[in-house]
């Protein structure tokens, strides 16, 4: 459980610096937004996870999207 958790979240790091600069709700923002999911749910399937930690998974990708999104505002220097 712990390992996909954590892949989740650093798989999300470079998707969530991608997304940054694109603008909100286009179509590639959406494709790095969702791009883990396919992977992440295989895993939990593969290793015969219980559905009931889905909400954990998703929240590591979460956070992976904000901490890759913040990463790259500091790298270019300005704050949204």
């Amino acid at each position: 459980m712990g390992l996909i958790g954590v892949t989740a979240l650093v798989l999300n790091i470079p998707l969530g610096y991608l997304r940054e600069g694109q603008r909100k709700y286009s179509l590639a923002w959406f494709v790095y937004v969702h791009l883990s999911i396919p992977l992440i749910a295989w895993l939990r399937i593969a290793n015969h996870v219980t559905s009931w930690l889905i909400p954990f998974f998703i929240l590591c990708a979460v956070a992976g999207q904000i901490a890759g999104g913040r990463a790259r505002r500091r790298m270019e220097g300005g704050v949204r």
